[in-house]
């Protein structure tokens, strides 16, 4: 059987770079939270796709690897998409510097959107909520995804959670995440 890896943090921790390297070491597919989060529009990411739909779309983006099919789901789906990682083998959870998150995502937002987040570009008020919803992460009392609400969520899992470090080099995290796999297997 394939591993089922789900992957969470913070908005810039390094979520999907993680999922993506992952996927490929394990040769399975990548599934990304916000492909199912959002419904495509432009601007994008201004419409939710109803939690029902979303469940529907990641079930037959899992169900279509198989009965022993892997795959690596990266994001955040605590609050709304449970049923989503039920049975995964592994919950990595990364933990970032907010500096580091929020540079992070400036520089990938830069990159993904150029002049349209710029000041008078149909995405700079859309950018600015982005990046202050981003920087209430580690808020206590802020009530998007926040450290407090995912640490809560965690605790509560049944399947192996591990935490790493999103300063940690890739091949490394990947390495980290591996071997956990295989100290996994083993036990079982």
């Amino acid at each position: 059987m394939a591993a089922r890896v789900y992957i969470t943090g913070a908005a810039g921790a390094g979520t999907s770079t993680l999922g993506r390297a992952l996927a490929d070491q394990l040769g399975v597919p990548f599934l990304d939270t916000d492909d199912f989060y959002w419904t495509p529009t432009e601007p994008p990411f201004t419409t939710k796709r109803p939690v029902a739909e979303r469940l529907a779309l990641i079930a037959a983006a899992q169900l279509g690897q198989g009965e022993d099919g892997g795959w690596v789901l990266a994001g955040s789906c605590d609050g709304w998409g449970d049923v989503a990682i039920d049975g995964a083998d592994l919950i990595v959870y990364i933990s970032t510097p907010a500096p580091l998150r929020l540079s992070r995502i400036r520089k990938r937002e830069a990159a993904r959107w150029g002049d349209r987040i710029q000041p008078g570009g149909d995405m700079e008020r859309q950018h600015a909520q982005f990046i202050k919803w981003a920087a209430g992460y580690e808020d206590p009392y802020f009530s998007g995804r926040s450290l407090a609400r995912h640490l809560a969520w965690l605790v509560g899992r049944n399947e192996p959670v591990i935490e790493v470090s999103g300063t940690t080099a890739l091949g490394d995290l990947v390495a980290s995440v591996t071997a956990k796999l295989t100290e996994i297997t083993q036990q079982r």
